[in-house]
């Protein structure tokens, strides 16, 4: 029986909509709302044509083979996927059953609540909860907790039953120090992305790490062949390239202390930021001031759907475009 859509999840609201945008309204945009690396490391890559007369390895063995080497993880407690929202939701198809009980703290990325009611998941209080979701720099606002203080909660939901799924997508653009990726514990699952650090979101390919035996079980409920030969590709060479990010983020730190000390002087609050986005507070509704920018060619991420009605996430881009954006911001402030 197909469920009644009156109670039926909505879908999440996601930035990065520029193609949406151009075809309809037949106009080119800079694209702020999506949080891509604006400086990406620069490397060759290709798929010999006679790789797409065969499907990829369904188990991805010679991949696996790679990003254990780089992390100094087991293959067995790899898992991959195209895109790391593949990931959130075979996640939760592997841990959730009815009425399990879940905690976001908010606001957050969304796919993690959707993800789980799909599931059967339950939103709870986090005393009660036996899924905890944690973003890592968190999206939208950018703060970055400690590795000591994640691992102190991973250990607690350990002592406790529970799961930890925490999502480092921005890690990579922040400080890989502070990634838990070589944390083992039966609670928890990492999840990591090549897309916001080599900028490729039309590749979708998102990988993670967890315990061998939610690994098994993760990857018989992933659909085979879901990362296909183009993003295999090119996360051979990512991942060899993964040291190169060092100066993607010392750019995208002069180019955020520049915006934060701009947006300050335009009387704008913006929130405390360790990743390549900036959350901004408005003295007018983040849709009137996000449908204006539009209007003059840039989009930014209206935080609406974050409930932060007020408020807009900026991507932090190269320093010609961070200037248009703050042009064509003065005009669209009231």
């Amino acid at each position: 029986m197909i469920p009644d859509r009156k109670t039926f999840p909505h879908r999440s609201e996601h930035g990065g909509k520029v193609r949406r945008e151009k075809r309809q309204f037949k106009r080119d945009y800079i694209d702020f709302s999506a949080s891509l690396n604006p400086f990406p490391p620069q490397f060759t890559w290709d798929v010999p044509p006679e790789t797409l007369g065969s499907y990829p390895d369904e188990e991805y063995a010679e991949l696996k083979e790679l990003i254990s080497a780089v992390f100094s993880r087991k293959p067995e407690e790899i898992a991959v996927g195209n895109g790391s929202i593949e990931l959130i939701r075979v996640f939760c198809s592997a841990v959730f059953e009815k009425g399990t009980r879940f905690f976001v703290q908010n606001p957050t990325f969304g796919e993690y609540t959707l993800s789980a009611c799909l599931a059967g998941g339950v939103p709870a209080t986090p005393e009660t909860s036996r899924v905890h979701f944690l973003c890592n720099p968190n999206n939208p606002t950018g703060t970055l907790l400690s590795r000591p203080r994640v691992i102190e909660s991973v250990r607690t939901i350990e002592t406790n039953g529970g799961w930890m799924f925490l999502d480092e997508a921005f890690i990579d653009l922040a400080d890989p120090a502070e990634s838990c990726v070589d944390t083992r514990s039966p609670a928890l699952f990492v999840s990591r992305s090549l897309t916001k650090a080599f900028a490729v979101p039309g590749l979708r390919f998102g990988y993670g790490f967890g315990p061998a035996d939610l690994i098994e079980r993760m990857e018989i409920l992933r659909p085979p062949w879901s990362v296909n030969v183009y993003a295999e590709a090119f996360a051979f060479q990512a991942f060899r390239h993964l040291g190169d990010l060092a100066a993607s983020r010392e750019l995208i730190r002069r180019e955020c202390r520049f915006l934060v000390t701009e947006l300050g002087e335009r009387g704008l609050r913006v929130t405390p930021t360790s990743a390549n986005y900036l959350l901004v507070d408005l003295p007018a509704p983040a849709s009137t001031v996000s449908a204006c920018l539009a209007g003059q060619g840039m989009l930014v991420r209206d935080c609406t759907s974050f409930g932060l009605s007020a408020s807009i996430r900026i991507a932090v881009r190269r320093h010609d475009e961070n200037l248009l954006l703050l042009e064509a911001l003065s005009r669209c402030l009231p």
